[in-house]
């Protein structure tokens, strides 16, 4: 796999070498924190904003398409997973099913509506029906609004796990963050990856190929929201509330920031960036509303001197694959 903005980056199997061992480094990283004295709480939300923004990546790194509203498909997971295990009564890991299930077919709606533009058009869209929603959400009776759905149980995952224990759901989170991670790696290398690829290069070649491009952007756009949908509903766990905030337009942005401050089309690159945007929103908290003033600097800072974003700059810089 290589940085959107960098072509000489070295392939298979030295890549696929040097990918495996940073992700080994990563997942044993992780695996420590509950032994490291570290916040959990900080580091699951983490968590869940770096598989959102690793299913936001596949979309735009690998196939080229701006959404200015992913929020719609954490947000929808969040409030049917809230909903499912609150009102519904249902174990966590359905919760988590009723969830990405409704993230997948809000998915194939509104790739079916999208899809079919380009470039600004698609973003306009996506961020049109994003809008929609959250006014859709704000006055329907189930997300009760303003307030949203609060005190959701955690409960017993498979009747085994008590999820209201926090290191037993930060390995749950962990898990479900790592397999996401993985199922994403797969796609991006897989021959659908490959076109994927193609398409975002030049689609017009790739037409003249034989290959139905709107049919690989719709899949992508699918799994991409649906992965998305998934990071909601573990995020519903961590939290133990579904909000508006979750749907509102300025999440699409953080998910946006995140992966340009990591690096676009990388694979590593949204992990890194969803820690950093968190940890600046958890510890500069007492700032009040100049964080958001602090990230836009630190976000014009990195478009001006790592355009390839920070592990795009690191993969350029010892020509490794990341």
């Amino acid at each position: 796999m290589t940085a959107l903005t960098d072509d000489t980056l070295p392939v298979a199997p030295r890549a696929i070498r040097d990918e495996m061992i940073v992700f080994v480094v990563m997942a044993l990283l992780l695996a420590a924190v509950p032994f490291s004295g570290i916040y959990p709480f900080f580091v699951m939300q983490a968590l869940c904003f770096a598989l959102l923004a690793c299913a936001f990546n596949l979309l735009i790194g690998y196939g080229g398409l701006l959404s200015f509203g992913h929020a719609m498909f954490l947000g929808t997971a969040g409030y049917c997973s809230a909903h499912a295990l609150k009102v519904w009564a249902l174990p966590p890991e359905l919760g988590i099913l009723v969830g990405v299930a409704g993230a997948f077919v809000l998915s194939l709606i509104t790739g079916y509506i999208s899809i079919r533009r380009q470039g600004i058009y698609f973003s306009m869209i996506t961020l049109a029906l994003s809008q929609l929603l959250y006014f859709i959400y704000l006055q329907a009776p189930f997300t009760h609004g303003e307030d949203g759905i609060q005190g959701i149980p955690q409960g017993r995952m498979f009747g085994l796990f008590d999820l209201s224990k926090p290191t037993t759901l930060y390995y749950v989170v962990l898990v479900g963050f790592l397999a996401g991670f993985l199922l994403i790696y797969r796609i991006i290398n897989s021959p659908f990856g490959e076109v994927l690829k193609a398409i975002r290069e030049n689609e017009p070649r790739a037409i003249s190929l034989g290959y139905r491009t709107d049919q690989y952007k719709f899949l992508a756009f699918v799994l991409s929201g649906t992965l998305a949908g998934f990071a909601g509903s573990l995020k519903v766990f961590v939290a133990q509330n579904a909000s508006l905030t979750d749907v509102h337009w300025s999440m699409s942005g953080e998910v946006v920031l995140m992966t340009l401050v990591g690096g676009l089309g990388t694979i590593f690159g949204p992990v890194v960036g969803a820690f950093a945007i968190i940890a600046m929103q958890q510890y500069l908290a007492g700032f009040g509303q100049w964080v958001t003033v602090i990230q836009g600097s630190i976000f014009v800072v990195c478009v001006l001197t790592f355009r390839r974003g920070v592990i795009g700059e690191i993969a350029h810089y010892f020509r490794r694959s990341l």
